[in-house]
C-alpha cells in the first residue's frame, strides 16, 4: 500500500534491519517517494551508539547555565553519538535502543552560545531597512551565506548528526557525479516534475561539495547538468523555444528556476563570465519571464489565485530564489518584478495552506511539497535581504505545523490520507528544522534529524546544533487536529518503540483539499507489532481521465476504486459514495499520557484516549452514524464502534496486506509471524465477515471513456455486512502482543458512542 512505501532507491552501502514482512507495495507510480537526497546515509543500519547507556549519567548529576551548559550538552551530544541505532528497512522511520540516558535524553531545548565551535555566529548582514530588492553584497545569498559555509568545518567536527549528514551528501553526490545527466520525460499531466527536482537534488549536491572542497570537477559536473536542462548537452531536452520547461504545469518550470538559481549563487566564484551569462540568460528566459506572464495568465498561472497548497507555495519559491539569485546582476528589473509579485502572492495564498491547527490542508504527503516550497522561498528572503516580510508571522499558526508532521507520522509510516503526490527528490521535511529554528521549537529539531531524510544541503544549514534533548520527552502520545475542513486524531504507545500501538482516524469536509483527497469521512489506520494492519492505497493514475476534474459530487474522480468511498477503511451504504458536502462534528479526549526521557514507556493501565465523528452528513440513507476509535487496556487494544441507523444495506470496509483467516464473526490477521485478532463483540443477527479483493464492484459506474482503473495486487478488504437497520457494530482489534495470553487481554462493555468518556470503558 502507499503508506509501506519504501522510500529508499536501493543505493545503499549501510545494513537497514531486515524484516521478514510480506508486504507488497502498491499505489506506487514510479517509486513515489523515492527521496534520493539520502541513498547513502539515510539508512543507518546497525550503526551503534558510541557509548553504553550510562555513559553521561554523571553530567547529568549538575544543572550548569550559559556557555557551561551549551558546553556540556555538546560534549554529551559528541559522547552518545546519533541517537537512533538503525532506520527501519521498511518504512524508514529511525530504531531506538531501549534505553535511559538521563544526561542526553532530557527536555527539548537550545542552549544559546557565542562559541563558535558549538553553535553559528551571527549574521553579519543586518540591514536596517530590509527590502526584497536590496540584497547582501556577499555570495551565495540563498539559505547559505559565506558566514556559515565559513563557520560549517568546525561545527562538523563537533556535532555528529552535522558529520554524519556531511558524509552522506558526499556520497550522494559522487554516486550522481557517475550517472548520466538527467533523461527528458514527459509525464502526460505530470509533466516533468521529475526531471526538475532529480535535477535540483543533483545541484543542491554538486554545489555543496564545491564549497567544501573547491574541487572544480563538481562545478563541471554541475555546468553539464544545467546545459542538458536546456538542450544543450549530448541528449535532447524537451521541446524548442520558452515552453522547454513546461509552463504549463508550473511546479515544474519553477523548480527548474530554483535548481539553476541554486547553481548560480552557491558557485557563484567558480563560474566564468561566461557560465554565469548562460546560466542567468537560461534562467530569465525560461523560467522568471514565463512566471512573471503567469500571474496574468490563467492557463499556467491558475495557482496564483486563490490556491492554498503545495502549488501556490513551490511556484513562488521557485520564482522568488531566481530573481533573488540575479538581482544586481540583471539590469532588466525582471528581478524586481518577479519578487514583487511573488511575496505578496505567497501571503495571500501559500502561508494559509497551514490550518488553524497546524494541519496542512491538502494531505499528509503533500505537506511536504508545500512546507519545502515555503521554507525555501522563506529562508532565501531572510538570508538574502534580511526580512521574511511577514511570511513567518501573517498565519500566527505556521509554528503547529511541525507538530501536525510529527503526529501524522506512525510507526508504520504516514497516516497517508488522500494523494500523496510525484515522487520527492529534493522535497523532504527538513522544513521542521527551519521552523523549529525560528519558532524556537526545538522537539521539531530533535524528531526530524533522526529521520532518514534528514541528511542533505538543506540541513546543514536549517539545523541549530545547539539543540539538545530527546524530542519525545514530554511528548504527548495524543493529539487531536479540528479546523474548518480537517478533523482528525493520532493516538499512540510509544513515541519510540517500533512495535507500537497506533491508530489515527479523520474525519472533515470532502471539499476544499485542492482536489487531492479522498471520500474518506471515517477512514482510520493501525499499526501495531512493527506493521501496519489497516491502511491507505494513496494515489490513482493522475493521468487517468477527469482525476482532477473537480472534487464536486459528479467528478470522475470519484470513479476510481483509491478515490471511491469503498476504496477507503469506512463504511458504504448501499456501496454508494460519500457526500462531498458532508460537514461532520468531532469529540476527542485524551488521559494525556507523555512519554518520559526513556525510550522505553511503561504504560499506565488506565491511559486511554478515543476520537469519535458524527458522519451522518455524509449518507444520504441514514438517520444516524456516528463512529468512535479508542484504546483499551493500557493502549494495547483497539476498539472501533459505528453506531448506525441506515435505511440500505451496511458494509464495513478495511484494507490490509495481511493474509485473513475468518472463522465466524472473527478473523486472525497474519503478516509474517505476527498476527492480530479482530472480533465483532456482541454480534446483530444478520451480520456476515467476508474478504475480497481491492477493486471495483461490477455494479458500480462506469469508469470515463478510454479510462482503467489501478490495480491493487496483494490487498485484501475485510468486510462486515449488515441488513439496514439499527446497530452498534463493535470490533475489537487484538494485536497478539509478546508475552500477553489470552486473559490479559480484556472485553470492553458496550457503551453508545455518545456516552464515551476516558472511564466509560473501564469495566470488562
Amino acid at each position: 500500500m502507499a503508506d509501506y512505501a519504501n522510500e529508499s532507491s536501493g543505493l545503499t552501502t549501510s545494513r537497514p534491519k531486515s524484516r521478514s514482512n510480506k508486504w507488497i507495495w502498491i499505489g506506487v507510480p514510479v517509486a513515489i517517494a523515492v527521496i534520493l537526497a539520502a541513498v547513502l546515509g539515510g539508512v543507518l543500519g546497525s550503526r551503534a551508539h558510541n557509548k553504553n547507556k550510562n555513559s553521561s549519567s554523571d553530567a547529568a548529576t549538575s544543572s550548569p547555565s550559559g556557555e557551561a551548559a551549551a558546553s556540556q550538552a555538546a560534549s554529551i551530544k559528541e559522547a552518545v553519538g546519533l541517537f537512533p541505532t538503525a532506520t527501519d528497512s521498511q518504512y524508514l522511520l529511525p530504531l531506538y535502543p531501549s534505553t535511559t540516558n538521563t544526561a542526553a535524553f532530557t527536555t527539548p531545548t537550545f542552549h544559546e552560545s557565542s562559541n563558535s565551535d558549538l553553535a553559528w555566529p551571527k549574521d553579519p548582514f543586518q540591514p536596517a531597512k530590509p527590502a526584497p530588492t536590496s540584497a547582501r553584497s556577499d555570495r551565495p545569498r540563498l539559505i547559505a551565506p559565506s558566514y556559515k559555509w565559513d563557520a560549517l568545518p568546525q561545527l562538523i567536527k563537533n556535532d555528529p548528526y552535522l558529520k554524519f549528514w556531511n558524509d552522506t551528501i558526499f556520497g550522494n553526490a559522487t554516486q550522481y557525479y557517475g550517472l548520466d545527466p538527467v533523461k527528458y520525460f514527459m509525464d502526460g499531466s505530470s509533466g516533468i516534475l521529475d526531471n526538475a527536482r532529480e535535477i535540483k537534488m543533483r545541484i543542491k549536491a554538486f554545489s555543496y561539495v564545491y564549497r567544501m572542497t573547491n574541487d572544480t570537477k563538481w562545478v563541471d559536473r554541475a555546468f553539464v547538468e544545467l546545459q542538458n536542462a536546456v538542450g544543450n548537452g549530448t541528449q535532447p531536452f524537451g521541446v524548442d523555444g520558452q515552453d522547454k520547461w513546461n509552463p504549463t504545469h508550473f511546479l515544474d518550470t519553477a523548480e527548474f528556476t530554483a535548481a539553476f538559481a541554486i547553481a548560480y549563487d552557491w558557485l557563484y566564484d567558480a563560474w566564468t563570465a561566461d557560465q554565469r551569462d548562460q546560466i542567468m540568460t537560461s534562467m530569465k528566459f525560461y523560467g522568471l519571464e514565463t512566471g512573471l506572464n503567469a500571474y496574468t495568465n490563467g492557463s499556467t498561472g491558475w495557482w496564483a489565485n486563490n490556491i492554498e497548497g503545495n502549488w501556490n507555495c513551490v511556484c513562488n519559491s521557485g520564482l522568488t530564489m531566481g530573481a533573488l539569485a540575479i538581482l544586481g546582476d540583471d539590469d532588466s528589473g525582471l528581478a524586481e518584478q518577479i519578487l514583487a509579485k511573488t511575496i505578496p502572492n505567497a501571503l495571500s495564498n501559500c502561508i494559509w495552506a497551514v490550518s488553524s491547527d497546524g494541519t496542512w490542508a491538502e494531505t499528509a504527503n503533500y505537506w511536504y511539497f508545500g512546507t519545502t516550497g515555503l521554507a525555501e522561498m522563506t529562508s532565501s528572503l531572510m538570508t538574502a535581504t534580511g526580512s521574511d516580510y511577514g511570511l513567518l508571522t501573517n498565519n500566527p499558526n505556521l509554528n503547529k505545523t511541525g507538530l501536525y508532521h510529527m503526529y501524522v507520522t506512525g510507526p508504520g509510516s504516514l497516516f497517508a490520507y488522500g494523494d500523496h503526490g510525484p515522487n520527492k527528490f529534493s522535497t523532504t521535511a527538513n522544513a521542521i528544522l527551519f521552523w523549529g529554528d525560528i519558532f524556537n521549537q526545538p522537539e521539531y529539531v530533535l524528531f526530524q534529524r533522526d529521520q532518514h531524510d534528514a541528511p542533505e544541503p538543506w540541513s546543514m544549514f536549517w539545523y541549530d546544533p545547539t539543540v539538545a534533548g530527546a524530542f519525545w520527552d514530554g511528548m504527548p502520545l495524543d493529539h487531536f487536529f479540528d479546523n474548518s475542513t480537517d478533523q482528525w486524531g493520532s493516538m499512540r504507545s510509544s513515541w519510540t518503540d517500533e512495535n507500537a500501538l497506533y491508530v489515527a482516524m479523520k474525519a472533515g469536509t470532502l471539499q476544499g483539499h485542492q482536489t487531492h483527497n479522498d471520500l474518506d469521512d471515517g477512514d482510520f489506520v493501525i499499526d501495531a507489532l512493527g506493521t501496519r494492519w489497516a491502511g491507505e492505497l494513496g494515489s490513482g493514475d493522475y493521468n487517468s481521465p477527469g482525476y482532477f476534474d473537480s472534487d464536486d459530487q459528479s467528478s470522475p474522480r470519484w470513479l476510481y476504486y483509491r478515490k471511491r468511498t469503498e476504496g477507503q477503511n469506512t463504511i458504504l451504504i448501499n456501496k454508494q459514495n460519500q457526500i462531498v458536502t458532508a460537514h461532520p462534528t468531532v469529540k476527542f479526549d485524551s488521559s494525556d499520557t507523555q512519554q518520559g526521557s526513556s525510550t522505553v514507556l511503561d504504560v499506565p493501565n488506565d491511559s486511554t484516549a478515543f476520537f469519535t465523528a458524527d458522519i451522518t452528513s455524509a449518507y444520504g440513507n441514514v438517520t444516524s452514524f456516528k463512529r468512535g476509535i479508542r484504546m483499551l487496556n493500557g493502549r494495547k487494544q483497539v476498539l472501533l464502534q459505528d453506531d448506525i441507523d441506515a435505511q440500505g444495506d451496511i458494509m464495513w470496509r478495511m484494507h490490509t496486506n495481511a493474509t485473513v483467516e475468518i472463522s465466524g464473526t472473527s478473523a486472525t490477521l497474519t503478516i509474517g509471524d505476527k498476527k492480530m485478532q479482530m472480533t465483532i463483540l456482541n454480534p446483530p443477527d444478520g451480520v456476515t465477515v467476508t474478504q475480497g479483493p481491492a477493486q471495483r464492484f461490477d455494479d458500480d459506474p462506469p469508469l470515463p471513456s478510454g479510462a482503467t482503473d489501478q490495480p491493487n495486487p496483494g490487498v485484501t478488504v475485510v468486510m462486515i455486512n449488515l441488513p439496514a437497520g439499527q446497530y452498534s457494530l463493535q470490533v475489537l482489534f487484538n494485536p497478539q502482543w509478546d508475552g500477553m495470553s489470552a486473559n490479559d487481554f480484556v472485553t470492553p462493555p458496550s457503551v453508545p458512542i455518545d456516552n464515551w468518556s476516558l472511564t466509560s470503558h473501564n469495566s470488562s
